[in-house]
């Protein structure tokens, strides 16, 4: 047996959602370089251009679809539209997201049910729109991008929390849902990513000291320092080959040890 086969992507569609930048971008990045064809979504035209020009400038031939997640008809014609230029959807990973730290006592409804909209009922809408065509296949790989929050509370994030904890259930549901057809929905948990999202979290204080939130994320993690959007690739690329065929309804947690860590003794 040729294992290096089994993590071979050649000849499958992936579509990844918010893969403009970032993790996404990354996912994206190390599918291709799996083997696999790659199509994203945004949801604007000049974001759609510049995300193009970065995947041309790594080689990439993505495709891009200007869609919103949220958006049940606009996922639809999508999914339909990368049926017709690159095949059936293979691999689908939910990344598109967003966060808001806002103190729940302060927050808006209206600004929790935005983010477990886009967060959680997107990969809903995402998933509902790609299974038909991977039962008919009897084969697919959803991946969902989960998070730390989807174990842990933390102060200002409760609806991130919310939304993360019910894509973990989600993820377990599909499995145990679709399972039955080869189709296998996994998740990956990262940790603290360094990537636009969190820069506020890691800027350089008046006095040159470090964020105190960067300080607390370097002592809580064994690794001793943030991720990167590059380690997430080969969990993505093992969950979404042959190589993750018997792996189904698993949150793999790409955090540098910090859920396994209780902490140094002051």
């Amino acid at each position: 047996m040729d294992i290096m086969k089994k993590f071979s992507l050649e000849g499958k569609t992936a579509l990844v959602t918010g893969a403009a930048y970032g993790i996404g971008f990354a996912i994206a990045e190390g599918l291709a370089g799996a083997g696999a064809k790659i199509a994203f979504n945004c949801r604007s035209r000049e974001h759609l251009e510049t995300a193009l020009e970065e995947y041309r400038k790594k080689g990439i031939e993505a495709r891009g679809y200007i869609c919103d997640v949220t958006d049940e008809e606009q996922v639809k014609a999508m999914v339909s539209e990368i049926g017709a230029d690159l095949g059936s959807i293979d691999i689908l990973v939910n990344n598109a997201g967003i966060i808001k730290r806002i103190p729940m006592d302060e927050m808006s409804t209206e600004d929790f049910r935005q983010v477990v909209d886009i967060d959680l009922t997107a990969a809903f809408i995402m998933s509902k729109a790609v299974i038909p065509g991977m039962k008919e296949h009897r084969a697919g790989k959803i991946i969902n991008i989960c998070s730390m929050m989807s174990e842990l509370g933390r102060e200002t994030v409760s609806a991130y929390a919310a939304a993360k904890g019910g894509l973990k259930m989600l993820t377990k549901n599909i499995a145990s849902e679709y399972g039955c057809w080869n189709i296998q929905c996994n998740g990956i948990g990262p940790g603290y990513i360094a990537t636009p999202q969190t820069a506020p979290l890691r800027e350089k204080q008046a006095d040159g000291s470090r964020h105190p939130f960067d300080s607390f994320i370097i002592a809580k993690t064994p690794a001793e320092r943030w991720g990167t959007p590059e380690d997430l690739m080969g969990a993505a690329v093992f969950l979404a080959s042959e190589a993750s065929d018997f792996v189904n309804g698993h949150i793999l947690y790409v955090d540098g040890g910090i859920l396994a860590y209780i902490g140094k003794q002051p």
